[in-house]
C-alpha cells in the first residue's frame, strides 16, 4: 500500500499549501540522466583480500518524473533505474542495478519566470539487485531449466515479484536549476534542467545482502542533466491545457501457458494467475492533443520446487500521444497510441545461499534469462474529474483499456514469449490535474 500512502501525503500537502495564498502553478514532466559516485567498500575489501582488483566506482541514473509548483512550494513523483559498471572475474560478470520510487518536496528560490532554482528533498523506497553470473552454455530453454546454476542473484525489495515488494527507506537532498525555452505556437515550453546533490539510505545495514553492506548502491553524490516539457500557469488558455500525474493499477489478460508447459516438463511448478501491475502515468493536454508517458512493472512469482523459487517479470515504458474525443462538464473520453520499451525476465533462484566470502567462492546457485524489444499499444480511456481546491484543480478517476502488441519476438532461449507479451489490459487510475 506504499503508493496509496504516498499519494495521500501528496493530496494533503498540496491542499494545505494551495490554500495559503493566490495560486501560481507550473507543471513539468521530465527525464534525466547522470552519474552518482559510489564505492562498494566491503565487497572491494573482500576482493582485495583475495588479491583481486576492486570494482569500478559509481553508477548511472535514468529517471522519469513529474513536478508541480504551487506558489513557491514544490511536490512531485520520480522513478529511477540505476545501473552499476560491469566487472569481469574469470568467466563471471558482476553487475548491480537498483530502482527507486520517490516523492519530492521542496521550495523554489525564484519567482515565476523562465529560470527556476529549486531546493528539494526526496523520500521513498527501492529495490537492489547484485549479481555474479556467467553465460548460459545451452541454447534451449529445456537445457537451461535442467541446469540453471550460472551464478548468484541477490535481491532486496524484489520488484521481479511485484511492485509491492519495494523495500527500505531512501532519501535524497538536492538542488535543481532549469530554464524554459518557448516552443513556437505551443502553450508548453521545452525545459532544460540540471540536478545535483546527495542520495543516501539513512539506516545502517538496511541494504545488507548475505553478510555484506551494499548501502552505497543506493547512495552517493550525483549530477544529472535532463529535458522536459513545462506548462507555466500564464500559458493556461481558458483551461484547455493541463499536465497531470496518475497512479495506475492494471490487470493484464494473459498467461504464460507455453512457458508453464516447459516448466512442468522439467519438474518445476507453473506460475498461477495473471500478471497485475502498479505504475505511474503522466498525461498532458493542449487543446485536445494528448501526450505523456506510462511506466509499469508486471510480475509473477512463486515456488519452483522445494528448494527453489522463480519469477517471471516484465517492465514496460511507453511514450503516448492521442486526442481527446469527448468532454462535457467533468467527463471526458480520449484515445492514445503508445510506442516504447518492454522486457521479459525469468529468474530461478535457490532459497538457501551462503554468506560472503563463501558465496563468492561457490557462486553456482541461480539462473537468469532476459530479452528486450519494442512494444506498441492503442488505448481508450474514460475519466471523471472531481473539482478540488475551489475548483482550480481536479482529482481524476480514470479507466484505461487497450491492447499491447510486441514488435519483437521476445525469446527466452528457443521459446518465443510473443503470445504472453501480446495481451489486452484494463487499468484504473487516480491522479491530480492542476
Amino acid at each position: 500500500m506504499r503508493f496509496f500512502f504516498l499519494f495521500l501525503i501528496i493530496i494533503s500537502t498540496w491542499s494545505y499549501s494551495s490554500a495559503q495564498s493566490q495560486k501560481t502553478i507550473r507543471n513539468t514532466m521530465y527525464m534525466t540522466y547522470g552519474k552518482t559516485g559510489a564505492n562498494l567498500r566491503e565487497f572491494n575489501e573482500m576482493l582485495a583480500n583475495k588479491g583481486l582488483s576492486p570494482m569500478r566506482k559509481g553508477y548511472s541514473n535514468l529517471s522519469f518524473g513529474y513536478l508541480t509548483r504551487f506558489n513557491d512550494f514544490i511536490i512531485g513523483l520520480e522513478l529511477f533505474h540505476n545501473s552499476g559498471p560491469k566487472s569481469d572475474f574469470g568467466d563471471f560478470e558482476i553487475d548491480y542495478q537498483s530502482t527507486r520510487f520517490y516523492v519530492n518536496v521542496g521550495f523554489a528560490f525564484t519567482e515565476e519566470g523562465n529560470f527556476q532554482l529549486i531546493h528539494y528533498m526526496s523520500f521513498g523506497s527501492g529495490f537492489a539487485n547484485f549479481q555474479m553470473l556467467r553465460e548460459n552454455d545451452t541454447n534451449s530453454l529445456d537445457g537451461f531449466l535442467q541446469n540453471p546454476e550460472n551464478g548468484y542473484l541477490l535481491r532486496k525489495g524484489d520488484i521481479h515479484k511485484s511492485t509491492f515488494n519495494l523495500s527500505g527507506f531512501l532519501t535524497e537532498i538536492g538542488f535543481q536549476m532549469s530554464y524554459d525555452l518557448p516552443i513556437p505556437g505551443r502553450e508548453e515550453a521545452l525545459e532544460i534542467l540540471a540536478r545535483f546533490g546527495y542520495s543516501f539510505s539513512p539506516f545502517e545495514d538496511s541494504w545488507n545482502l548475505n553478510g555484506i553492506n551494499f548501502n552505497s548502491i543506493q547512495s552517493g553524490a550525483f549530477l544529472r542533466l535532463g529535458v522536459g516539457i513545462s506548462l507555466p500557469d500564464h500559458n493556461y488558455f481558458y483551461k484547455d491545457a493541463s499536465l497531470g500525474a496518475h497512479i495506475i493499477y492494471g490487470m493484464h489478460f494473459t498467461k504464460p501457458d507455453e512457458f508453464n508447459k516447459k516448466l512442468g516438463e522439467n519438474g518445476l511448478s507453473a506460475f498461477d494467475g495473471r500478471p497485475n501491475n502498479w505504475g505511474l502515468k503522466v498525461l498532458g493536454e493542449t487543446k485536445g492533443f494528448l501526450y505523456g508517458f506510462d511506466f509499469y512493472n508486471l510480475g509473477l512469482s512463486g515456488p519452483a520446487s522445494e528448494t527453489k523459487s522463480h519469477t517471471l517479470n516484465s517492465l514496460r515504458l511507453y511514450g503516448n500521444v492521442g486526442l481527446k474525443l469527448f468532454e462535457r462538464k467533468n467527463l471526458e473520453l480520449g484515445a492514445l497510441g503508445g510506442l516504447g520499451f518492454g522486457n521479459i525476465r525469468y529468474s530461478l533462484t535457490s532459497n538457501e545461499k551462503p554468506d560472503f566470502p563463501r558465496l563468492f567462492e561457490e557462486p553456482l546457485h541461480d539462473g537468469y534469462l532476459r530479452n528486450a524489444g519494442v512494444m506498441a499499444k492503442p488505448e481508450l480511456y474514460f475519466a471523471y474529474g472531481m473539482p478540488i481546491l475551489g475548483g482550480s484543480s481536479k482529482l481524476m478517476f480514470s479507466v484505461h483499456g487497450g491492447y499491447e502488441l510486441p514488435l519483437s519476438n521476445y525469446k527466452l532461449e528457443d521459446l518465443s514469449m510473443f503470445d504472453y507479451m501480446a495481451n489486452p489490459y484494463l487499468q484504473f487510475g487516480i491522479g491530480i490535474r492542476p
